[in-house]
């Protein structure tokens, strides 16, 4: 019976893993099955009216309104739903998900304003859980953003992508900091050697994939955007450079990096030219000094 838990636990484990990483690449209808998957095991082995499911059903939830199917997504989502209000005990860290779900498939249909209602109450309950500065209160900030995008209020959502950018510059500073912590204590190894020592992961896969999605769709809006904004363009820039290097995509960080490095020295606030360079020092690059 052991054997069998494991087995039906690594079911789980591989099908939502997958479910999700086709979620990611926009394979919605092929996130399905998966997903279903993983909710039936989730059953087999915590029972129908377990916390446990709640991930299984947001998934099906985002994977069936992603493909269209929306009746379903609210089917999974009141089950999810259900779940939590029967749990007074359930942590905020598993409901802020839950109302980010509703959020996004409120936008989905067209609701805003329920969709900002949901969307609020996930950066509370984020915030509560991992801090009023986390990435995690990022997310539920992004999605307001572009809620308010859609109702034409820019201003609102020029100020919430700029917190949202904020965040994950700070963090991203962090963690490039924390690895060259880790570099340092082990001179012997580089970030270009190929056999370097395994070192800590700051973020998990979910938030590479996260960071790389928000701070790419913010980067295009700034550069779309009729009225330029150039010192958010490039703390925006900055932080993709640095996100792509922490993932070992240093030609595109490069790119990044200069990009950054050439629209800071325009600027008038030269802050963040000391840390781009930086940056640029630690992939070989040497920028050409401002003027």
């Amino acid at each position: 019976m052991e054997q069998l838990l494991r087995r039906q636990k690594h079911i789980i484990d591989v099908a939502y893993s997958t479910a999700q990483e086709l979620v990611w690449a926009g394979k919605h209808e092929e996130a399905r099955p998966a997903a279903l998957h993983a909710l039936r095991f989730s059953i087999e082995v915590y029972g129908p009216d377990s916390l446990q499911l709640v991930p299984a059903y947001l998934l099906l939830a985002e994977a069936s309104a992603g493909a269209g199917h929306l009746p379903e997504a609210s089917k999974y989502l009141s089950q999810a739903e259900w779940l939590i209000l029967r749990a007074p005990d359930c942590s905020a860290a598993v409901q802020y998900k839950l109302h980010r779900s509703l959020g996004l498939f409120c936008a989905a249909k067209g609701d805003l304003e329920r969709a900002l209602y949901h969307l609020a109450n996930d950066v509370y309950l984020a915030s509560s859980a991992f801090g009023l500065k986390s990435i995690e209160a990022s997310g539920g900030y992004f999605h307001m953003a572009d809620v308010f995008l859609r109702q034409n209020k820019l201003d609102i959502a020029n100020s919430l992508y700029a917190e949202v950018t904020s965040t994950w510059h700070s963090f991203l500073l962090k963690s490039l900091r924390a690895q060259q912590q880790v570099l340092k204590s082990r001179p012997e190894t580089s970030l270009f050697t190929e056999d370097r020592a395994p070192r800590e992961e700051p973020m998990t896969e979910a938030q590479q994939v996260e960071g790389i999605r928000v701070l790419s769709a913010i980067l295009d809006i700034r550069e779309q955007a009729p009225t330029q904004q150039p010192g958010e363009t490039a703390r925006v820039l900055h932080a993709l450079a640095m996100l792509h290097y922490l993932l070992m995509d240093i030609p595109k960080a490069q790119e990044l990096g200069l990009k950054a490095f050439e629209l800071v020295k325009q600027l008038p606030q030269q802050e963040l030219l000391e840390p781009l360079g930086h940056l640029l020092k630690l992939m070989n690059v040497e920028p050409s000094s401002p003027e």
